[in-house]
């Protein structure tokens, strides 16, 4: 789980790295209204520090966020955005509403460690769903993906800051672990280092594709968006 270290830079590090939150979120809104025209309410889970969710603002009327993450849902506070969000665990919420629209990105639908889990918390988001609402999903690498022992390493500067990352990630069985280790140095406080280890659940697209169908929805796949991982577009039935 991300702590306050991470959470701290977590925006200033993917914008360094080269995400771009709006055209992501535009994007998404683009692929949203060729099918829910009229879509005005939707709920980012995994919502992180919040920065698709400020996007969103820009396309929608009824916004909420969730996130697993004290530190990440705190940040997100911060922002002042005129969105609703939740600390709770993706695979057992309820907010006794429903939305238009679901977004999962990222690749956190990786974090249920079973497909069972994963079905789990693809019939919550059904239950959170209108009829014909629209869940759109970024996967996590599939297990002919993901890249054994991959190495990545930036150095990002901000006004007086500077921070580095590498990263090593390695599949354990039908996981991917990812170390990363960050070293932080500006004029006040020196320079600082922590690390991070994250797990993901390395499904097959089969496997993804199950538990959408066990969880009540057809389902399209576009590959290529999102590096590689491609996106899926649930419609509940």
């Amino acid at each position: 789980m991300y702590g306050q270290d991470f959470t701290d830079i977590s925006d200033l590090i993917y914008q360094g790295r080269g995400k771009d939150y709006r055209a992501e979120a535009q994007h998404l809104e683009t692929l949203i209204r060729a099918r829910l025209p009229h879509a005005r309410s939707l709920l980012d889970v995994g919502c992180g520090t919040a920065a698709h969710l400020a996007a969103f603002t820009q396309w929608f009327d009824d916004l909420a966020g969730l996130d697993l993450s004290e530190s990440m849902i705190a940040t997100a506070r911060t922002k002042n955005l005129p969105v609703a969000l939740h600390l709770a665990d993706m695979s057992d919420f309820s907010l006794g509403r429903t939305f238009d629209v679901i977004t999962c990105m990222f690749g956190s639908i990786g974090h249920p460690t079973s497909v069972q889990a994963l079905t789990n918390t693809l019939r919550c988001f059904a239950h959170h769903l209108t009829p014909g609402g629209l869940a759109a999903v970024d996967p996590w690498w599939f297990p002919d993906t993901f890249l054994d022992g991959f190495v990545s390493g930036d150095v990002i500067h901000h006004q007086d800051r500077t921070i580095a990352r590498v990263s090593h990630s390695v599949r354990e069985n039908n996981t991917s672990r990812m170390q990363v280790h960050y070293t932080i140095a500006d004029p006040t406080t020196g320079i600082r280092h922590f690390s991070e280890t994250y797990v993901a659940s390395l499904f097959t697209r089969q496997q993804y594709e199950t538990a959408f169908e066990t969880a009540g929805f057809d389902l399209d796949y576009l590959p290529h968006l999102h590096r590689g991982r491609g996106l899926f577009l649930a419609t509940r039935r």
